[in-house]
């Protein structure tokens, strides 16, 4: 009987320690696939990290480049603002009163009733603005007449004619025109208004006939 119950004894232990076995290897291999997921999720956060890294080298690059771009900007608006100078004009035939101008010998149109002259290149005396400046410059005019007399006018560029408006005698009582064109200068160049032969225009505070100019940009 003792016997018996020592063997049964003995039995139950070893089935007590075998299932602690299986527990411990299952255990054992949870903890191997948690540790490999472990393992996996480290890497990815390296990656991760790696990627953040180089995104904001490329921020920090990119805000370098965006700053230098924006002083270099900077500089070129000061640069513009310091050296273009300013020039620009506007006057219209006379001063006061009422004018017929033509025809005569002198064919030059000198435009009394200026409204701004900035950079000082157009003479009121003579009617003609000298460039002070190599560059574009962009000139407009208009005209203003009666049918008894051709009516316009001819922009001239150093004495050679540029543009111009015109309109014969005709049965519609008065005319006007107006015209305009982008010149290239070099400094000394001169740009006036000249009548056509046998050309009048008419001018009165009303501004009906006039001149004007002003530089686009230097080159």
């Amino acid at each position: 009987m003792e016997f018996r119950s020592l063997l049964l004894l003995t039995l139950l232990g070893f089935l007590f320690v075998d299932g602690k076995l299986k527990h411990v290897e299952e255990c054992q291999i949870d903890v191997e696939a948690l540790e490999a997921r472990l393992n996996a999720t480290v890497e990815e956060l390296m990656t991760q990290k790696a990627e953040v890294d180089r995104l904001r080298k490329e921020n920090e690059d990119m805000q370098m480049r965006l700053n230098a771009t924006e002083e270099e900007i900077d500089k070129l608006k000061q640069n513009v603002g310091n050296d273009t100078p300013k020039i620009a004009f506007s006057a219209s035939l006379v001063n006061s009163g009422e004018i017929y101008r033509g025809p005569s010998a002198d064919k030059t149109l000198v435009f009394k009733r200026v409204f701004s002259n900035t950079g000082s290149g157009y003479s009121q005396d003579t009617g003609i603005f000298t460039a002070p400046v190599n560059g574009l410059y962009y000139f407009s005019f208009s005209t203003y007449g009666y049918n008894t007399h051709v009516m316009g006018a001819i922009l001239m560029k150093n004495g050679a004619r540029q543009i111009s408006t015109y309109d014969n005698h005709s049965d519609d009582g008065s005319d006007s025109s107006s015209n305009a064109v982008v010149l290239k200068l070099v400094a000394g160049d001169e740009v006036y208004m000249e009548l056509w032969d046998d050309g009048r225009v008419f001018d009165n505070h009303n501004a009906h006939t006039t001149f004007s100019g002003f530089l686009l940009f230097t080159v």
